[in-house]
């Protein structure tokens, strides 16, 4: 018990007796819903806005700019996972139930190290990119970024310290290498809207023939604003009578 105590002396560790310990007291069911949420859920349901985003962006008249933000987001998540793997070989943090006990863990079987915890890098990264690309859905997928943070606090897998830290590696990822990387995707995005058979994953049908619609009255009006040779000869008879 002295260990015990000792070990929540520690606001990391105290904090993580204290979401862990409701699944200590949660019946059994629960525990499963969350092992499956904060494995598989959640990241599904990042796909699910992801997608979502995308079909309502492409409705937008600032659908390329807003498709190649989506297209950096998932890019941002890889590329912090690959950064992760050095930090995580650097720091060689064990993980939690390893080091302190009556820990109820959800998911057995996780061998490597602990910071930072991959889930939250992903999920943080896949959420600010959204929201670079689209703030009513990027919201809505830091939110899902959020819960799968507690997620693994609760299943005893991380400690509340390995989720800021992958929170805070998924932002920095997003938005440091944001403007190198909307300079590269946002050409090819755009090279893509204008082609007749793929165009469609950056514009919908509708906003093209409405952008096609607009070209062709800016370019009616254009004409009508210069004058043809009859309109001139016509000036000059005037001017001469």
């Amino acid at each position: 018990m002295a260990g015990l105590a000792l070990d929540r002396a520690n606001p990391d560790v105290g904090l993580l007796y204290d979401i862990n310990g409701l699944a200590v007291d949660a019946p059994g069911w629960l525990d499963r819903v969350m092992e499956f949420v904060g494995e598989y859920g959640i990241m599904l349901g990042l796909v699910v806005v992801g997608l979502w985003a995308w079909w309502s962006v492409r409705k937008g008249e600032d659908a390329v700019v807003s498709v190649a933000g989506l297209v950096w987001a998932p890019l941002a998540a890889g590329i912090a996972l690959l950064i992760n793997i050095p930090i995580r070989g650097f720091v060689e943090r064990p993980r939690p139930f390893l080091d302190h006990k009556g820990l109820d863990v959800l998911v057995a079987g996780k061998t490597d190290y602990s910071f930072v915890s991959d889930h939250a890098t992903m999920a943080m990264a896949i959420g600010v990119g959204l929201f670079v690309a689209n703030r009513k859905f990027g919201l809505a997928a830091i939110g899902f970024a959020v819960a799968e943070g507690f997620c693994r606090v609760y299943m005893g897998v991380h400690y509340p310290t390995d989720v800021i830290g992958g929170f805070a590696l998924g932002t920095a990822v997003v938005l440091l290498l944001a403007p190198l990387a909307m300079m590269l995707l946002t050409p090819l995005v755009a090279a893509i809207s204008r082609s007749q058979t793929v165009g469609w994953l950056v514009r919908s049908k509708g906003s093209v023939a409405a952008a096609a619609a607009s070209a062709q009255a800016a370019a009616a009006g254009a004409s009508a604003a210069v004058p043809g040779p009859r309109a001139e000869e016509n000036v000059r008879n005037d001017l001469a009578a």
